[in-house]
């Protein structure tokens, strides 16, 4: 999605799709470039293949696009036209798809010609008469097709004075595999029957040496990292996506009195439309005629419906939970509650603090020097004497070694064990950029609805009047309530028959009041049901002292009332209420033992908002929170300094999600927040947060511990190769094995236990124990 708009100061804001980048010193460039341009602020996000730019008047888009493309990239500014969301959202998860697919083509081709071909040159016994030209005819198609990409990034760069790990990439492999089509083309290691040794030391008769085995396997490994890579990026536009398609596709509109049903793109402001039980209500409108109970939960996180009547505004993608509304639309498209969330969303995405790995971080200095230490070494090796073959050996060696297999392992490879892992405990990392602030954090916002309870409501406690039966009370009100679609009514109703007989009685004239109560017949008795000032100004049926102090506690500690009485008295009431996860209070005490300040969020009373805290542990509550000002909630805590993670599962969580320096999803929430988060917990139980941010941090410190050892690997082995120390044959074996180490250090994470899994564990044997 493009937006382009005009800010007081006349600066327009743009933003580009970029194509091209391959690393985030790419994206570095791009910034830097168009930053370089008078009165511009630009940010982009490799991540998400996007820069925002805010640009003077004296400027133009086609202008920034210039910039780009001459830095070496593609760029788009797709048209800002209303109603291109999805056009725009589709076309770009299209591109993702295709750039992933061609990713594992290329990986899956390169994997099959490369498997002989190692095996052939690493293993004597395996060298045939002619094997050499064999190899030859497999690790072309893979050096030349499957090192493409590479080799297209390297000119690039090189056309703009710059070189990445592409670059060093490109070179070490086409050196490589020069190296062996001169060795096989011009000396005897092209002859019929030749054997390649596998000598420890460079002997000087480097032409019987051959390196297409090297070329192959480095071109494959980078391929593999890039498939992953290029399979988490896929999903970076699933939130926006999500989003959209939470809203209605087709309209009623009431048109001449006639029902007509047309697209949703189709509505006018103005328009007046349909919406039936169980329908979705398809834009911003106001009620003109009709009552209902609207379930706003995708959108507030809130599990108590909105009673609305004629003159009351609803809000598009809510579900009508009760009657026949007709609804005058008053926004549409791009000015909707569900548009605008959608914006925030994006906005938060793309305004993230770029992550770069460290292997791109040092890229710009690592390279130039590899590339230079192994021209000196040529140069060196010829001003002292030595044969060309001998000297190119060495310098062949240089590059070979210095080749960064295991730094473009070391962060797929843990990625890849630590998510997989992740997936078998119910959490789920979207990708390394996500790793560093879990080892940061010091502040975890929670949500309240869906998070730190379960988000439904449920029956609590039925409290009888003196000398009234408590059976009768659930049966009677459970069997009146069980005629009404009201999830409040249905909760009491469900309530009852989990402690009754799932069969209640039937019900006979029920009627409803909008927002006030409901009344019919059961067993011959009058019942009715509702708010108690309902009962007591509309039925006469007034509370006692004892039930009206019940009502007060339970109002305090923000929970819902029902009223009830039968036979023209009120008869008891029944407390109905969003229930407390039995695991959440557990839950925070083991986030404040990582260290963490548990901050409670919601859009409840505070009266509410405190109960809940205090039954749990959390000590600060930011009560009464409208869902548009959450980013503002997020945003003033890291103001103030702290690190922000941020549990959720509603919509209206979704772009604090993702405005947090971590964004933590409730699996069992909307698709809205699990795609905007950063980590999503499978299961509803907040202890998976707990294990989450364990697991990422030892995640994270498994890629440290991957980039380092990589690195010291490449600093202790190039002075050995440009000495001559080290037969390039052996250069590619010790590279193998700094790839087979970091994949070993990576599986190292199977053996991660959950805190949440091995309770659930103890529990289970206490169980056991105790029935026993």
């Amino acid at each position: 999605m493009t937006q382009q708009t005009t800010t007081p100061g006349q600066l327009s804001d743009i933003e580009l799709a970029i194509g091209g980048m391959t690393c985030a010193s790419c994206a570095a460039r791009i910034e830097k470039k168009l930053n370089k341009l008078d009165g511009v602020s630009a940010t982009v996000n490799y991540a998400t293949e996007k820069a925002k730019v805010s640009y003077p008047p004296h400027l133009t888009p086609a202008d920034l696009l210039a910039v780009v493309e001459a830095t070496g990239y593609s760029a788009i500014a797709p048209s800002p036209a209303a109603g291109d969301e999805d056009t725009t959202a589709d076309i770009e998860s299209d591109d993702r798809d295709r750039e992933a697919a061609s990713w594992r083509q290329r990986l899956i081709v390169s994997a099959v010609l490369t498997a002989p071909v190692l095996a052939m040159s690493m293993i004597p016994a395996l060298q045939f008469d002619n094997w050499q030209w064999i190899s030859l005819t497999l690790a072309s198609p893979v050096v030349v097709w499957g090192a493409w990409p590479f080799h297209r990034a390297a000119v690039t760069n090189a056309r703009h004075g710059a070189a990445t790990m592409d670059t060093l990439i490109s070179v070490g492999v086409s050196a490589a595999w020069l190296w062996s089509l001169w060795a096989l083309l011009f000396t005897h290691a092209g002859m019929s029957g030749m054997r390649m040794p596998f000598d420890l030391f460079p002997d000087g008769e480097a032409d019987v040496h051959i390196y297409l085995e090297v070329a192959a396997a480095v071109t494959t490994f980078i391929i593999a990292g890039r498939y992953f890579e290029a399979r988490a990026k896929r999903q970076s536009g699933a939130a926006l996506r999500a989003l959209l398609d939470m809203g209605a596709k087709d309209v009623a509109v009431l048109r001449d009195g006639t029902e007509v049903r047309v697209p949703v793109s189709q509505l006018a402001v103005g328009d007046r439309f349909l919406v039936r039980p169980g329908e979705k209500v398809a834009t911003d409108g106001v009620v003109e005629d009709g009552t209902s109970a609207v379930d706003a939960s995708m959108l507030t996180g809130e599990p108590v419906p909105v009673e609305v009547g004629i003159g009351d505004a609803v809000v598009g993608a809510t579900v009508n939970a009760g009657g026949r509304l007709v609804v005058r639309a008053t926004r549409v498209g791009a000015d909707t509650q569900l548009a605008q969330m959608a914006r925030l969303v994006e906005d938060a995405q793309n305004g993230k603090a770029q992550v770069q790995r460290l292997a791109d971080r040092v890229s710009a200095i690592f390279v130039p020097i590899v590339i230079a230490l192994s021209l000196a070494t040529l140069a060196g090796w010829l001003l002292t004497g030595h044969s060309v073959t001998a000297a190119f050996t060495a310098a062949v060696a240089v590059l070979i070694i210095a080749c960064p297999c295991a730094l473009g392992l070391a962060t797929p490879t843990a990625l890849l064990v630590g998510t997989g892992r992740g997936a078998q405990l119910g959490v789920l990392i979207k990708g390394p950029e996500v790793l560093e602030s879990t080892r940061v954090v010091d502040t975890i916002v929670l949500d309240k609805t869906g998070t730190v309870t379960t988000g439904r409501m449920e029956l609590v406690e039925a409290v009888p009047a003196a000398g009234v039966d408590g059976v009768d009370l659930l049966r009677l009100v459970g069997a009146l309530e069980n005629a009404s679609e009201h999830p409040i009514g249905q909760a009491i109703a469900t309530g009852a028959s989990q402690r009754l007989d799932p069969q209640l009685p039937d019900v006979e004239g029920f009627t409803s009041s909008r927002g006030l109560g409901v009344a019919g017949v059961v067993d011959g008795h009058a019942v009715v049901a509702g708010r108690p000032g309902w009962l007591a100004q509309e039925w006469s049926q007034p509370l006692d002292p004892h039930l009206a102090r019940v009502v007060d506690s339970a109002e305090q500690e923000g929970r819902t009332v029902i009223a009830a009485g039968w036979d023209g008295a009120a008869r008891g009431v029944l407390v109905v209420s969003d229930a407390i996860k039995p695991t959440s209070a557990l839950a925070v005490t083991e986030l404040k033992e990582l260290g963490l300040r548990p901050v409670l969020l919601t859009g409840d009373n505070e009266r509410a908002a405190r109960a809940v805290a205090a039954e749990v542990g959390i000590d600060e509550v930011i009560a009464e929170v409208l869902p548009a000002d959450k980013v503002a909630v997020v945003e003033r805590l890291q103001r103030e300094g702290r690190t922000v993670a941020m549990v959720g599962d509603g919509v209206n969580d979704a772009a604090a999600l993702a405005t947090a320096d971590l964004g933590i999803a409730m699996g069992t929430g909307t698709d809205v927040a699990i795609e905007a988060s950063d980590l999503t917990l499978v299961r509803g139980d907040l202890r998976a947060a707990v294990d989450a941010i364990r697991l990422s941090r030892r995640t994270l410190r498994t890629i440290k511990g991957n980039l380092f050892w990589a690195f010291a690997y490449n600093v202790a082995a190039l002075p050995l190769a440009a000495l001559g120390l080290l037969n390039p044959l052996i250069a590619g074996a010790a590279m193998a094995f700094s790839s087979v180490f970091v994949v070993s250090n990576s599986l190292r994470l199977r053996r991660f236990q959950a805190i949440s899994t091995a309770a659930v564990a103890a529990e289970s044997k206490v169980a056991i124990s105790t029935s026993t």
